[in-house]
């Protein structure tokens, strides 16, 4: 069985501590059709109790539900439109609590809806509260499991001093004035996914909080 490792960043760890590590290395939720999340059945552990095994068959509860979806979204676009996921990174589309290595691996659930979108499309656009220094380490990693990265959003110095949810969603905001509409937003975080500027959210489980 494989135990959750919290990353160092989840307790207050510098950017120079972060770009360290990557160099060596309830109930979850789906959405409404008007964007509000609503709950999915799915494994209810105690955060402290989760294991690896007990995630991922968490997360493909989500994947199950939004797939479907995505697919009708994304063989009907409007005429002329420009279709965009936004995605978080730790713990949506990578495994950042579980294990400790570089490249991280993928989350295999989110992985598969992704590479859906993208083959039928769709530009992906990742927003993480990670700091900048660990820009170039986070978009080799992301393109060496297999996501086509159309733009990386990572926090300047400036933007670590906002709330986390209030920056995530002037980075969606800043992707629709590049002309795409975004049919879906994916995050294990509350403040992934507050704030609007997306047709769907898709909530991943955080179990409380313990998950960064």
């Amino acid at each position: 069985m494989t135990t959750r490792r919290p990353w160092a960043l989840r307790t207050g760890a510098t950017a120079a501590s972060a770009a360290a590590l990557v160099a060596f290395a309830g109930p979850a939720q789906a959405a409404t059709s008007t964007g509000t999340p609503a709950v999915a059945t799915a494994t209810a552990a105690a955060a402290a109790d989760v294991d690896y095994d007990t995630w991922q068959r968490d997360c493909q509860l989500v994947m199950n539900q939004a797939l479907p979806q995505l697919k009708e979204r994304i063989a009907n676009p409007r005429p002329g439109e420009k279709q965009a996921i936004v995605l978080d990174i730790d713990n949506t589309t990578l495994e950042t609590d579980f294990g400790f290595s570089y490249p991280q691996p993928a989350n295999r659930p989110v992985l598969e809806v992704a590479k859906y979108a993208q083959e039928h499309g769709v530009a992906l656009f990742f927003v993480t509260a990670r700091p900048g220094i660990i820009h170039s380490v986070t978009d080799y990693n992301l393109k060496y499991r297999g996501y086509k990265v159309a733009g990386l959003y990572v926090r300047n110095f400036l933007d670590l001093f906002k709330n986390v949810g209030d920056y995530k969603t002037a980075q969606r905001v800043d992707i629709e004035n590049k002309g795409y509409t975004i049919i879906a937003n994916i995050g294990n975080n509350t403040t992934d996914l507050s704030g609007g500027h997306a047709e769907r959210t898709y909530k991943l489980p955080d179990y409380d909080g313990q998950l960064s």
